[in-house]
């Protein structure tokens, strides 16, 4: 018998990219918070689709962590705390600290002199006092890393861990101080990756990694005044 509280999955039922990727998007910008309900109809209307769309990206946004199912309430934007993004970053210090060493052995010219520029674009934005520049800039660098390391498996992986993490993520480059901090662990990625330093790319990535965990665990709770 079908659990009323879950949406139902027919054979070869998947989201449309388009919708996937803008309810997506809409909970990682913070359009919906952490433990707010997602209405069918509501998301129906607003993004201009059938309610049967919306059911199957929600059922996505499960299996992609962001989204979780209350029996005979619906879904919900799922709340992750802090612990839980702590443990997420252990295992992309793994993760992303191979990707490090396959993307100095892998990068081509071309993506070296991208990583390059977006490096001393985050310096400039930094100098700036422009944190959000210097987030969205974050992101893309971790982005091109991926890329250059040629690793799917483990490129699908991060993607999905850094957006249960956004949120956090978004928390600490706003933090005092912290893109100062950061900053400079990202550059000696760079360097590493664009010297092809198989071992120092691992190794600075791990670090500055590990530099994120210490952040994580300074914040408050985002999640206390929910509960």
């Amino acid at each position: 018998m079908t659990d009323p509280g879950r949406p139902a999955r027919g054979a070869g039922s998947r989201a449309k990219p388009e919708l996937l990727e803008e309810v997506k998007s809409a909970i990682l910008r913070g359009e919906f918070v952490p433990l707010q309900r997602l209405i069918e109809s509501d998301l129906s209307e607003r993004f201009g689709a059938s309610r049967s769309a919306v059911r199957i990206a929600l059922q996505e946004l499960v299996s992609q962590g962001l989204v979780e199912f209350q029996p005979n309430k619906g879904a919900r934007v799922r709340s992750i705390s802090v612990d839980e993004a702590i443990e997420i970053t252990e295992v992309r210090v793994v993760l992303e600290g191979m990707e490090a060493s396959l993307a100095a052995e892998r990068v081509t010219d071309a993506e070296a002199a991208e990583l390059s520029d977006i490096a001393v674009r985050m310096r400039e934005a930094v100098e700036a006092g422009e944190l959000l520049t210097y987030s969205d800039l974050n992101v893309r660098l971790h982005a091109s890393i991926r890329e250059a390391a040629r690793h799917e498996t483990s490129a699908r992986l991060l993607r999905e861990l850094r957006n249960q993490t956004a949120r956090h993520q978004f928390s600490l480059a706003l933090v005092p101080g912290r893109p100062s901090q950061s900053l400079p662990q990202h550059e000696a990625i760079v360097a590493a990756i664009v010297a092809r330093d198989v071992p120092g790319a691992e190794d600075a990535m791990k670090a500055h990694l590990r530099s994120v965990i210490d952040a994580l665990r300074a914040l408050p709770s985002l999640d206390s005044a929910r509960r």
